[in-house]
């Protein structure tokens, strides 16, 4: 299991670290360094990698032709890269692939639950989370490719804060925390004081 103090350190501070375990369990890998290759449904065999210079090569050589995870979120590789030369060793530091995991599936989350109608029903949750965990293993919702489609947390939903923002602001708080994290620019979620909206997991953390 993914060490809880790593998860409290790096994990988007949206997600509970219950609902973080979760995912890392459903969805990701214990190995910071695992990248798996497909190509459509089929799994391709790759070498397991021992250092973070082999699985980055490993992902230089799939990328473009098939689809790559990687890490301890299975982070989608190829997620803002135009070119194999652009990867950052990022991708297989553990707290690094867990912040951009993490933030990336708080989005897919978020899109999800925008189309169940935001629930708070505890009963409802589940569904939403499995689907979301889904969402992310195939990178579509309905229809959408989850990864590139435009974080619905920046809207004004169920719950909004006592004080929001106006979308300039967001817009450059947006910016600042791209630049903080270097996440690719369509894989950054809302930085965590500037979001208009919390989704509330907690229906969810008593799952076994």
């Amino acid at each position: 299991m993914v060490d809880a103090a790593l998860i409290q350190q790096c994990a988007d501070p949206t997600l509970k670290p219950a609902i973080v375990e979760q995912f890392i369990e459903r969805a990701g890998s214990q190995d910071p360094l695992a990248v798996t290759v497909r190509s459509g449904n089929r799994v391709v065999l790759v070498p397991k990698a021992t250092n973070s210079e082999e699985a980055l090569a490993l992902i230089r050589d799939n990328l473009g032709r098939n689809t790559v995870r990687v890490g301890i979120t299975q982070y989608p590789a190829g997620l803002g890269i135009l070119e194999a030369g652009a990867l950052k060793p990022d991708l297989v530091d553990s707290c690094a692939n867990i912040r951009m995991g993490t933030a990336l599936f708080g989005k897919v989350y978020r899109i999800v639950a925008k189309w169940y109608g935001n629930p708070t029903n505890k009963d409802v949750l589940p569904q939403v989370f499995d689907d979301a965990i889904i969402a992310w293993q195939t990178g579509y919702f309905e229809g959408a490719a989850v990864f590139r489609t435009e974080d619905p947390g920046e809207e004004k939903l169920t719950e909004p804060e006592p004080a929001l923002r106006d979308a300039a602001d967001t817009q450059t708080g947006l910016s600042e925390n791209e630049d903080e994290t270097e996440l690719p620019a369509d894989a950054v979620a809302p930085d965590a004081n500037t979001a208009g909206i919390r989704i509330d997991l907690s229906g969810i953390g008593g799952r076994p």
